[in-house]
């Protein structure tokens, strides 16, 4: 049996992290979670995590500087991230993705269309 997939969930709202993590433990993933952009890069090189899902309004660093850090990181950039924002203003899916995020997900989201997208990295 293959260890279960470990998903980095960066958000500063508790309640975000835990539908987050309800969501994701109840699909077999394990979670690990941070609240603000800079434990989020922390987090993402102590834990090394197989995807990581970044909230864009962060205190301290915001969500895009976040990502920029951890894809200039030779250790962390091939890891998957997906910003999953209610920040859903036009242009912010096009910043997402300059800054690295290779998916965008807007809030209020699906819980079986996150799944679908997570799972996209997935695929063995």
């Amino acid at each position: 049996m293959t260890a279960p997939r470990t998903v980095l969930v960066v958000d500063d709202h508790e309640d975000n992290r835990r539908i987050l993590r309800d969501l994701l433990r109840n699909a077999g993933y394990e979670v690990v979670e941070a609240r603000t952009g800079e434990d989020g890069v922390a987090t993402a090189k102590a834990r090394t995590p197989d995807l990581i899902l970044m909230d864009i309004q962060l205190p301290g660093i915001d969500g895009y500087e976040a990502t920029r850090r951890i894809k200039a990181d030779d250790a962390l950039r091939r890891i998957p991230l997906i910003v999953v924002t209610s920040y859903a203003l036009s242009g912010d899916d096009t910043k997402a993705l300059a800054a690295g995020a290779d998916a965008y997900v807007a809030k209020p989201f699906s819980p079986r269309a996150i799944l679908a997208k997570i799972r996209e990295y997935f695929a063995d």
